[in-house]
């Protein structure tokens, strides 16, 4: 008999505030679904380390005609043999998953094929692309082994692990990820507070019958739990639309579109929005629930 009541109320509640209670259904929904699309960015950028650090490579550049190399002048065969026997030898042969060598030719073949139809693909002759040593790590995190043997040998003119240009490209997605953070926290923000105002708004719309209830004997429980009721009620129905944004989100766009596009990239799939949807929608309810409970306790004044 107490439950039915307190569902009264609370149908009570949503009706008479039915427009407060779409703004936060909405609020809430937008809120959350910025803290998905966050969660789901931070697991992508996670997928990507792990896929491209593993197949991040070390290169070794020789030195080209123009280059001001120590010993001056394009690298010499005996030079290039020189860095192949460090790469086989004892030293470094247990780092080394597998290495091989690019001539000017090759390089040049390359740089015209990602460059197709880039004018400033008209201006480079083979002569003007090092000739480089492409070297797979057991483990890409040594690198610095390479750079240290081999940097100072003739004819090197650099020892670049291709990692440095990953972390440029991560630290831009991470940024984009924090900034959707943020935006997300400040709109979790005006959702409690967007909570807090509906829930005085219905007590104050209420405050005779409250008064009677107080007067029949009603504890204070029995009185703030249909309020509280309501805004979680309200948050709950937001994170629900929440859940189903960020899912169609990766079964439609992610999946549909940029998998589709964009091959050699392993993209976040369904199962880790499906791991995000019950995040949102704690977040949700305890969000409505604490908010909720300190408005009517801070202000419901009976």
């Amino acid at each position: 008999m107490r439950i039915g009541l307190i569902w009264s109320e609370v149908a009570s509640g949503l009706r008479r505030n039915v427009s407060m209670v779409v703004s936060v259904i909405l609020v809430t929904f937008i809120s959350l679904t910025f803290v998905g699309a966050a969660i789901l960015l931070q697991m992508q950028i996670g997928q990507m380390k792990t896929y491209w650090y593993d197949r991040a490579q070390v290169a070794v550049y020789m030195c080209t005609a123009t280059d001001a190399c120590a010993g001056g002048g394009e690298a010499t065969a005996a030079e290039i043999a020189a860095v192949e026997a460090q790469l086989k030898s004892p030293t470094l042969a247990p780092f080394i998953t597998k290495y091989y060598f690019e001539n000017h030719q090759q390089a040049y073949d390359r740089f015209k094929q990602q460059f197709k139809g880039n004018p400033v693909a008209d201006y480079v002759t083979p002569d003007l692309l090092n000739q480089t040593f492409w070297v797979n790590l057991k483990n890409p995190s040594q690198s610095a082994v390479l750079t240290e043997t081999l940097s100072s040998l003739p004819g090197v003119q650099s020892v670049v692990d291709q990692r440095s240009y990953l972390d440029q490209i991560f630290s831009i997605l991470n940024a984009a990820s924090y900034t959707a953070i943020g935006i997300a926290a400040l709109m979790l923000v005006a959702a409690a507070l967007l909570i807090a105002t509906t829930i005085r708004l219905s007590a104050y719309s209420r405050r005779r019958e409250l008064g009677i209830m107080r007067l029949v004997g009603a504890s204070n429980r029995f009185i703030q739990t249909p309020f509280i009721l309501e805004g979680v009620f309200a948050a709950l129905i937001g994170s629900l639309l929440a859940g189903v944004a960020v899912f169609g989100m990766v079964q439609f766009f992610v999946q549909g579109y940029l998998r589709q596009r964009i091959v050699s990239v392993n993209f976040v799939g369904t199962d880790d929005a499906l791991l995000v949807v019950p995040i949102l929608l704690v977040v949700g309810v305890v969000l409505a629930a604490i908010s909720a409970n300190f408005a009517i306790t801070r202000y419901l004044k009976v």
